[in-house]
């Protein structure tokens, strides 16, 4: 069976306000499907224009997202795309930061410039989205921080050691936030895929070869899907978790360990 067809319901989600950014395309257009399908109402924010996957959504879940275009890289634009989501749709219950760049580049090719470009969309709104959304979280009793990460650091990948470096980083951030956030009943967790085989992915990087090598590494000889991370967000974002903070959870078809 299907990840969509195995899916379960988390009733307490249904209404609930969710944040996602990136959330128009490969894995968080999975995500924010996701959470419309459990009857929450979805704001998401990405660069390009997302109005067709709207419509598309609105049609086939009856339930349309809010689409607010944002370049995440300018936190005053992702601050206020939080406050125009919370407007519209009261308080954040779940933020999920999910926009990314696995832009391929060396040691050799990464500059000061490169590096800095790299953090300032890997790793740095996943702070400053969390930082915003505290507060209402805070007055509203509590809330759930899901920080897309990545198993490229736990398996020590080459060729983009900018990206390595961030998703090392949302794990230990992660940790700090539920430490600082817990008092206030706000869980902060990080989810950690491996390869996802998305549009990106496959006309990127995805080579038989390279395909083939990443399978033999997996226990379940079965390559990731969007749909497949799906199931490990929704159980983080809901109350079926509600002592689970700060932890790292990790979806890759079983490449690395934790624990």
């Amino acid at each position: 069976m299907s990840a969509e067809e195995t899916m379960p319901t988390y009733p307490d989600l249904a209404g609930a306000c969710v944040f996602v950014t990136g959330g128009g395309s490969g894995i968080g257009a999975a995500l924010t499907e996701g959470f419309l399908r459990q009857g929450a109402k979805v704001a998401f924010v990405q660069r390009s224009d997302a109005a067709a996957f709207c419509d598309r959504m609105a049609e086939e879940t009856g339930n349309r997202p809010l689409f607010i275009r944002c370049d995440i890289t300018d936190i005053p634009a992702l601050e206020r795309a939080i406050a125009d989501a919370s407007a519209a749709h009261g308080p954040v219950r779940v933020l999920v930061s999910n926009a990314a760049n696995d832009l391929r580049q060396s040691i050799a090719e990464t500059t000061p410039e490169a590096w800095d470009a790299s953090m300032a969309i890997n790793l740095k709104p996943y702070f400053f989205a969390a930082r915003a959304v505290a507060p209402g979280m805070r007055a509203a009793g509590g809330g759930v921080i899901v920080n897309m990460s990545s198993v490229s650091y736990m398996m020590g990948n080459a060729g983009y050691p900018a990206y390595v470096t961030a998703n090392a980083g949302i794990t230990g951030m992660t940790r700090a936030l539920a430490r600082e956030l817990g008092p206030d009943r706000i869980r902060a967790n990080a989810l950690m895929p491996g390869w996802v085989l998305t549009e990106k992915q496959i006309s990127h990087w995805a080579t038989p070869e390279d395909l083939a090598a990443h399978l033999d590494k997996q226990c379940l000889k079965e390559h990731l899907a969007p749909a497949d991370i799906v199931g490990g967000c929704l159980f983080l974002a809901s109350n079926a978790s509600r002592m689970m903070t700060g932890q790292a959870l990790v979806i890759d078809g079983g490449v690395v360990v934790t624990g």
